[in-house]
């Protein structure tokens, strides 16, 4: 694109003179030239045409002078404008001044016209670099917005309303789940659901990565897991089979880790299957903690073709479970000491409450212990109460 100046000169003959040097450029394309007589005039065509690069501009004109006209320049707050000012040999004190208000740079009558080629020359190159940090910035902020959408979205993906059963067993649970990514969007989620009249099932889980790829894997791994997990009667087959389908389309080795869990709220019968994911922490009615046994299967999406492990255990009322990922424990403080499993068991043994206590607690805890680290992993808290 043509380098775009606008000369503003009362003298007639300048006009004549850059023409005539600039001829070549201007034929080639590479310089355009308009003019202008006086501040006022320049300032219309400014206005009217807001796309000029660089402003010649002589400094004592009638009407408006060029000072004013660098004044008003000034108020349109563009940083790629560039402006030249022109002015008689000696008048430094015009010079002095054009400079103090951001001029970018000056020549003096009679006009040198080989060194005002080399100083348009250098002010296109600051222009050039302007313009583009403009355009990364525009890029910058359109990434920033398709961000926000797509947090948006994926957090609508996530449940928030319980699942709807039968009277006889609406009371029997409590379930509180949140998940804050580490970034915009993040490879954590969690899910639960009505699988018949007396069952609910719950999941946490975790892609390998951050940001908008493991988001997107994350969007997958929730759809076929819910998918399949509603017609399946079993933990591990459910996992089995959404092993084997995510494990024909993973790109660039993405995995997913997965606790899936399936409670009889009649009974307080938990059977389970977890596919390398941290064992959640089961806070009995009196207190005691214990990690649920893990059941030795690995990640999803990771190895095509292999079975998984289903166990079981009994809950009775006022257990409670606590299902949580990585970046819980390992998150750091400022000495790069990290949360741990310890801590997190000892805050679930001395909470009592909701579940929306205890993963208010937790997340209080986090929040003293990392202080001013800056979070580095995504953080997903799941807290189930049997009653």
């Amino acid at each position: 694109m043509a380098l775009k100046i606008l000369s503003v000169d009362d003298e007639a003959d300048l006009e004549i003179l850059l023409t005539q040097y600039f001829r070549r450029k201007i034929k080639k394309g590479e310089y355009e030239f308009s003019f202008a007589h006086n501040g006022v005039e320049a300032l219309r065509m400014l206005l009217e045409h807001p796309d000029f690069d660089i402003i010649l501009s002589d400094i004592n004109m009638p009407e408006m002078d060029g000072l004013t006209l660098l004044s008003r320049i000034n108020e349109l707050r563009n940083p790629a404008l560039k402006c030249i000012m022109v002015s008689a040999y000696g008048d430094m004190d015009n010079i002095r001044s054009a400079m103090n208000k951001g001029a970018f740079d000056f020549t003096t009558k009679p006009i040198d016209l080989g060194d005002l080629e080399r100083t348009i020359e250098k002010a296109a190159e600051q222009i050039a670099f302007v313009k583009k940090a403009q355009d990364e910035h525009s890029q910058l902020a359109s990434i920033q917005n398709d961000l926000h959408v797509a947090q948006e979205i994926q957090e609508t993906i996530l449940p928030k309303e319980l699942p709807c059963f039968d009277e006889s067993v609406r009371g029997h649970f409590d379930l509180k789940a949140c998940m804050k990514a580490a970034k915009y969007v993040g490879g954590d989620f969690y899910d639960f659901f009505r699988i018949d009249s007396t069952r609910l099932g719950f999941i946490i889980a975790d892609v390998s990565g951050k940001g908008v790829p493991a988001a997107i894997f994350m969007a997958i791994s929730r759809t076929i897991l819910r998918t399949i997990a509603l017609s399946c009667p079993s933990c591990a087959d459910c996992l089995r089979q959404t092993n084997g389908m995510l494990s024909q389309d993973s790109v660039e080795d993405m995995f997913v880790t997965v606790f899936y869990g399936i409670l009889d709220l009649g009974t307080g019968h938990l059977k389970y299957s977890n596919a390398g994911h941290n064992p959640p922490v089961l806070i009995r009615h009196d207190g005691r903690t214990s990690l649920l046994e893990p059941t030795g299967d690995i990640a999803l999406g990771a190895v095509p073709d292999i079975p998984y492990c289903e166990k079981e255990t009994v809950l009775v009322p006022g257990d409670r479970l606590l299902l949580y990922t990585d970046g819980v424990t390992e998150a750091m403080n400022t000495s790069g000491e990290l949360f741990g499993v310890r801590r997190l068991t000892d805050i679930c043994a001395s909470s009592s409450g909701t579940p929306q206590d205890l993963i208010n607690a937790v997340t209080s805890s986090l929040s003293d212990f990392t202080g001013t680290t800056p979070q580095s992993d995504d953080i997903t808290l799941l807290a189930l109460s049997y009653r």
